[in-house]
């Protein structure tokens, strides 16, 4: 039995999309799985929209993700050149051999023929196929024409009353009618293939056993089989006459979907893997999301290590219809695995994200503010804002600072409160951790003070109402609705700085 090599083709016109990114993630489980090869290409044919920038990015977008090509432009390997614009001459020997066979030729309508032909089928409800006067012309005089005209293209003889067959393993087995096809175009011209063709060519001389790709793409298998017919590469029944069958196997994977069902777009968020990079999502999470988008091993873990999924891929357990992405498992999955890293490795990934003005180094106070904010965050870009009030001091929202219905004498009174419980009960005794700080705020000798303390409607010590005490202690901690306890962030700033920003906080009430 022969090696599986599976590959990707990605076009470089745009960064790597999170489609792409999926489909190579499959063929590299797959690859990985089964002992083969998995292959990256770049289909750079389309030179007016090829970009190198954008080849760099599907690199360091796969190489982020760890999804690492065996072969590729990168690489090298034994059928180098991978990039399609390196390999013209071999596109161009097989386009004249189907020339000079008659299973290919010249088309000379114009592009306003052409259109002119279209609008008329679509008017008259019909199928858009090309089925063209020119594939009966003189292949020498063809060639002569191609001389004097430049507006030509290179079209495939499409065979009628063929059925097209090939079996997916995903969806079984699928079938065509070449007559539905019409006489598709194949290349510019000898020198300049398109898709269609450029694609069979490759994957047969990289000697590829298995194509798993987009559903997107099973329109364009008939015709790919077809052009592999033409050169002999597929299976052929007994009398010659039979089923056009596929020399590779094939398996379509389902399309990405957005929240409301349709193909994931712009209009969903982020589309390209070098964003959610960008936004603070750690690979190992986007590999583990991305996996399980179409594909379910069974049971009810969600979160694998790489090495798992590859021990657990199979390709028949890759479901047939659309997969939703789902950004909200994906925060959930990505805050899982930010909780499972070594603060000093965190705090490495985490460096990006954090504001120039910081000290970018692992001190001892900065882990322990990373300590304290890493069971809640969600991604990485959450950092920078979220801990912004560990390294400078807030300012101040007055009506952020108010509880419920507080009036302005409440908040101050609360605020009065906790400075006098600093200043009397916490200091003298030299009291620094938020265990004992909580401990403190809620004691008997609190409950004395907080007797002196009427303006503070509705307080109960170990009741509901504690946000008449701390909500107006953690905005003026933080200046922030939402953080980690005040007591929790007490102890990392220090009791002498927690009192000059609950004074700073009481002024603004003056």
């Amino acid at each position: 039995m022969s090696t599986p090599r599976v590959r990707i083709a990605p076009s470089p016109t745009g960064n790597l999309h999170i489609g792409t990114a999926r489909a190579a993630l499959f063929n590299y489980l797959f690859a990985r799985k089964s002992g083969g090869v998995f292959v990256l290409r770049i289909e750079d044919t389309d030179v007016e929209r090829s970009d190198k920038k954008y080849e760099k990015n599907i690199f360091a977008g796969l190489r982020w993700l760890g999804i690492d090509p065996d072969e590729g432009p990168e690489q090298g390997g034994p059928f180098a050149p991978y990039r399609q614009t390196e390999r013209t001459a071999t596109y161009e020997k097989y386009v004249r051999q189907m020339l000079v066979q008659g299973k290919a030729f010249y088309c000379f309508h114009s592009e306003r023929e052409l259109e002119e032909e279209k609008g008329n089928l679509l008017a008259a409800k019909r199928p858009h196929l090309h089925l063209c006067e020119y594939r009966t012309m003189d292949p020498q005089e063809a060639e002569i024409l191609t001389e004097a005209k430049q507006d030509y293209i290179i079209r495939f003889k499409t065979p009628t009353g063929r059925k097209i067959t090939f079996h997916d393993l995903i969806r079984g087995e699928v079938a065509f009618d070449s007559d539905l096809l019409g006489d598709f175009s194949i290349a510019k011209s000898p020198e300049i293939p398109l898709y269609n063709f450029a694609v069979v060519i490759d994957d047969f001389e990289m000697e590829i056993t298995d194509v798993i790709r987009g559903e997107d793409h099973i329109a364009n298998t008939p015709k790919q089989l077809l052009i592999a017919w033409a050169l002999g590469w597929t299976k052929k029944s007994d009398d010659g006459l039979g089923d056009v069958v596929a020399p590779w196997k094939y398996a379509h994977l389902p399309l990405i979907l957005g929240p409301d069902r349709s193909k994931l777009s712009k209009r969903h968020g982020a589309t390209s893997v070098d964003e959610y990079r960008q936004q603070g999502y750690l690979p190992d999470a986007l590999f583990n999301f991305m996996a399980l988008l179409g594909w379910n091993p069974g049971g009810d873990q969600e979160i694998f290590s790489k090495e798992e999924l590859i021990e657990k891929f199979s390709l028949e357990k890759v479901q047939k219809s659309g997969a939703v992405f789902d950004a909200v498992k994906l925060d959930w999955m990505n805050g899982e695995y930010i909780r499972k890293l070594p603060l000093e490795n965190l705090f490495e990934q985490i460096k990006p994200f954090l504001p120039d003005s910081y000290n970018l180094q692992p001190t001892t106070y900065n882990l322990r503010v990373l300590a304290l904010e890493q069971p809640r965050l969600k991604k990485l870009s959450e950092i920078g804002e979220g801990a912004e009030y560990f390294f400078r001091r807030p300012e101040y929202n007055k009506d952020l600072l108010r509880w419920r219905n507080m009036k302005d004498e409440n908040i101050k009174a609360a605020l009065e409160l906790s400075i006098k419980i600093l200043e009397e009960e916490v200091l003298p005794r030299n009291i620094t951790s938020a265990q004992q700080l909580q401990d403190k705020f809620f004691s008997v000798e609190t409950k004395v003070l907080l007797s002196l303390s009427p303006d503070i409607g509705g307080f109960e010590v170990g009741g509901g109402h504690r946000g008449f005490l701390l909500w107006p202690l953690r905005v003026a901690l933080t200046g922030k609705k939402a953080s980690p306890g005040p007591f929790e962030i007490m102890e990392i700033l220090g009791i002498e700085e927690s009192l000059a920003r609950i004074r700073a906080a009481e002024d603004r009430l003056r």
